[in-house]
């Protein structure tokens, strides 16, 4: 749990009436704040308490299947990005059959739609208001990463469709789960106990969705971005490259790597300003982001070594087939 002496100022007379570690749950899992009339306009001048939470969590072991379940889906990830690094000519190293163990893919991409749908009740040992934005970070880099381009047209445009179908929906559930958190780490940090109630805190200021301290949100520049690219992609594969194909890939190409620079900052963002719970837990899950980022440069840098050794290869050996004529 956090730290009290930062949250909570200690105040003896309201903990003797409540404790202090079950009133935490109920203003991180609070969907709904009531403003209630203050008589004192100096002191409190909104007065706020918690009027609906989500219900109790589930027991541990549904944490633990989706700590598995997280966990083999960010190993398959990385596994095929460093198989992709030893390809010589840095072509994706991905057949059909490895496309459905993706996060991104149409087996996980729907068991993560449902894990964050139930989300606010998954918070016993491996919360997702903690751990949820390294799990969309994950999809969005897997997304990106690879992207199957022997496919039919109809059948890569289905598969392509339901990708941006599945990152919509596991934005906004995200949403669901994180945005009552962070707007209770706000009535922790910015509020002092009126004493009326256990969630009853006077504030100097309103309290709006979200809070104030930590701006992210999964329904977000970068969400909509990734799924611009796969949209690109889409029209890639339609038209080519004739009727305007090679500008529509160049705008492609621009925009994933400013995908891959949003992607980099809400990592970055989220490891400095997340509230300080569960640290170690949320080190080590952005920690492998951070991992598969780098990793993506390097196949990347890869890519061109090899492409442009190639081509060195093929100019050598047509000048050694081609004879010199001298005029």
């Amino acid at each position: 749990m956090m730290n009290n002496l930062i949250l909570l100022p200690k105040y003896p007379t309201f903990q003797s009436r409540w404790d202090i570690e079950e009133i935490h749950p109920k203003f991180f899992k609070c969907i709904s704040w009531q403003m209630e009339a203050t008589m004192d306009e100096i002191n409190c001048p909104y007065h706020y308490v918690c009027d609906k939470t989500y219900p109790p969590n589930y027991p541990f072991s549904i944490d633990i299947l989706v700590l598995l379940f997280t966990t083999c889906s960010y190993l398959v990830t990385l596994i095929i990005l460093i198989l992709d690094m030893n390809t010589r000519k840095g072509t994706i190293f991905l057949t059909h059959s490895k496309r459905f163990l993706l996060p991104s893919g149409p087996i996980s991409l729907p068991i993560i739609i449902l894990i964050f749908a139930k989300g606010p009740q998954i918070n016993t040992i491996f919360p997702l208001s903690c751990i949820g934005p390294s799990i969309l970070l994950l999809v969005l880099i897997s997304s990106l990463s690879f992207d199957i381009k022997d496919d039919k047209d109809i059948k890569y445009t289905f598969f392509a469709a339901s990708t941006i179908s599945g990152i919509l929906h596991a934005s906004l559930y995200l949403d669901s789960i994180v945005l009552p958190y962070y707007t209770g780490f706000d009535a922790l940090v910015n509020s002092t106990f009126s004493g009326e109630c256990e969630t009853c805190v006077c504030r100097k200021e309103i309290l709006v969705v979200g809070g104030k301290l930590v701006k992210y949100k999964g329904w977000s520049m970068t969400t909509f971005v990734v799924v611009g690219v796969i949209c690109l992609r889409i029209l890639c594969k339609i038209f080519g490259e004739i009727n305007g194909g090679k500008f529509v890939s160049m705008i492609k190409v621009l925009m994933e790597r400013f995908s891959w620079i949003l992607i980099t900052l809400d990592c970055v963002y989220l490891m400095g300003n997340s509230p300080p719970e569960r640290i170690i837990l949320r080190v080590v899950a952005f920690g492998g982001i951070f991992l598969l980022i780098l990793l993506h440069v390097v196949r990347e840098a890869c890519s061109k070594f090899f492409t442009m050794d190639y081509v060195a290869e093929k100019l050598r050996s047509v000048s050694i087939s081609t004879p010199l004529q001298i005029a």
